[in-house]
């Protein structure tokens, strides 16, 4: 039987008409501005010829508020699924160019189909987040759609990975969809996200304020840490979801994409050295120690510009994939706050789910005394570091470069908190407190006698390092696995890798841990 001509025009017809529903002089418009269309997005996301398209032809419910005879192209979403080199990816985009990218319950229906499909084949999730909201139109059924798309956003959540990139306007509910998801990107210029707009807020409180204030991407990466990343334009922020790929598996039953077959480095690194400072109290750079350590210098940073006294991200270790959480003594000593606490929380549980391996280089003074600390809940907050580090099953390797105090000692993964090797620098001062403040509450009556308090203080500061602090009267009794030189670290940290990478650890049955929120 042969196929009617008219048949298959009438298909490339419509197909052309959805595919093509921005005239050139808008799409030159979006250009100037460094965004993509809905269809380049997908385009530039994918290998070439990989991309298969779903429900093209899906269109809303015309019985709904003065939608009768609206024209909506793919009812205002692309999904579809393709490859990214040898990796399957699903993906939507919403298209601000049909009706604001507004969601209605077919929009809704789309996107969540996608996603039953991302965590029945077991591959990640990329969505597009460039909407008005809810569409009006629709009423309750765009309510109900958005309560199904995070109900799915719940249901992938610790089985595939959901890459989350804001290019446009995420307002009101829309915007905890991406909250509910592993990884948020936003653009620099073009994008904004927000539950209450500014005029809303003036109306209800009487505050002005700016958009720029409360639903920017800085704003977002630096005070309320909603984001993880941001992008300098659409091709930027897809060259951050390729790169963030790389790091992770497709889904929680595989591994990462580690490459085994390369060579454990052996050679020691003596430059090292030269980024300790010789003074004690002086503050180390942890970022050039990281960077001294990791496969080529590469580090991708994840919450660069929030709670910067700690430091998170992705690196190689000789071709192993790993987790780094890092204390960063250049900002606030380094000192564990509130922010710092709920930041290494949750990237040690999103390493967790996707089995990727911590490595933890700790040189803490403590958790950051204050009111405000205190009022703000820093122990609830500081019991989720621990939570998270203690319910870790993949490999943990922790390195105390210089101090490990109290509270935070345990918090950045001590042995007793499953640390599966640690090992200390000779400067590593392990101890309850600090020494000076150790000496000011033991020997405060030895103090007052003396003729020169200063130096007495300093002499015996020295002495409780040498007896209580110092690294070998822990490894005495074994809370650590070794003492290492600073040049040994890159080997020590590959080889203690490749050789806990087949660890498996069995925990009670349970629905999941109780952790404090």
């Amino acid at each position: 039987m042969t196929i009617k001509p008219e048949l298959i025009e009438t298909l490339r017809k419509k197909r052309e008409h959805i595919q093509h529903n921005i005239t050139p002089e808008k799409l030159e418009a979006l250009h100037a501005k460094g965004l993509l269309s809905a269809r380049e997005r997908i385009q530039v996301l994918f290998d070439e010829g990989t991309f298969q398209e779903l429900g093209m032809h899906a269109r809303h419910n015309a019985v709904h508020f003065g939608m009768a005879g609206r024209d909506l192209p793919a009812d205002g979403v692309i999904t579809g699924s393709g490859y990214l080199g040898s990796q399957q990816i699903a993906a939507y985009c919403q298209d601000f160019s049909v009706l604001a990218g507004t969601l209605g319950k077919m929009q809704a229906r789309k996107i969540t189909r996608i996603m039953r499909y991302a965590i029945k084949t077991g591959v990640p999730i990329v969505a597009f987040k460039d909407s008005g909201g809810a569409r009006i139109q629709e009423g309750v059924d765009a309510l109900s759609g958005y309560g199904d798309v995070f109900y799915a956003n719940v249901l992938l959540s610790g089985v595939v990975p959901q890459i989350a990139v804001v290019c446009g306007p995420c307002a009101g509910g829309a915007a905890y969809s991406p909250a509910l998801m592993d990884f948020v990107i936003m653009t620099r210029n073009n994008s904004h996200m927000f539950l209450t707009g500014p005029e809303v807020i003036k109306a209800v409180t009487g505050r002005t304020t700016t958009m720029a204030e409360i639903g920017s991407a800085e704003m977002h990466a630096s005070v309320s840490g909603n984001v993880h990343f941001i992008a300098e334009d659409d091709q930027h922020a897809i060259g951050l979801v390729k790169h963030i790929l790389s790091y992770l598996p497709s889904n929680n039953t595989e591994d990462p994409p580690h490459n085994l077959s390369a060579p454990i480095d052996e050679n020691p690194d003596h430059g090292l050295d030269d980024l300790i400072p010789a003074d004690p109290s002086e503050p180390l750079e942890m970022q050039s120690i990281i960077r001294r350590l990791v496969d080529n210098g590469e580090l991708l940073e994840v919450h660069a510009s929030f709670a910067r006294n700690v430091i998170v991200g992705f690196a190689r270790f000789s071709g192993v994939i790993v987790g780094i959480v890092a204390n960063q003594p250049m900002v606030m000593a380094g000192a564990l706050d509130l922010d710092a606490a709920d930041k290494v929380a949750r990237f040690v549980r999103t390493c967790n789910v996707f089995n990727i391996p911590l490595v933890t280089l700790v040189d803490v003074p403590g958790f950051l005394p204050g009111v405000d600390e205190e009022r703000g809940g820093i122990i609830r907050h500081g019991a989720k570091m621990l939570h998270a580090y203690a319910s870790c099953t993949t490999p943990k390797i922790t390195i105390i470069l210089r101090k490990s105090y109290g509270g935070s000692y345990l918090a950045m993964c001590s042995q007793e908190l499953g640390a599966d090797m640690v090992f200390a620098w000779p400067t590593a001062e392990i101890a309850v407190m600090g020494a000076e403040a150790a000496v000011k509450m033991l020997y405060r009556k030895d103090l007052d006698k003396a003729e020169d308090r200063l130096a007495r203080a300093a002499e015996l500061a020295q002495e409780y390092r040498n007896e209580f602090a110092s690294p070998y009267e822990a490894a005495s009794n074994f809370y650590i696995t070794d003492v290492i030189e600073p040049c040994e670290t890159r080997s020590t940290i590959s080889l203690a890798l490749r050789k806990t990478l087949g660890k498996r650890e069995l925990r009670p049955s349970k629905k999941h841990g109780n952790m404090p929120m």
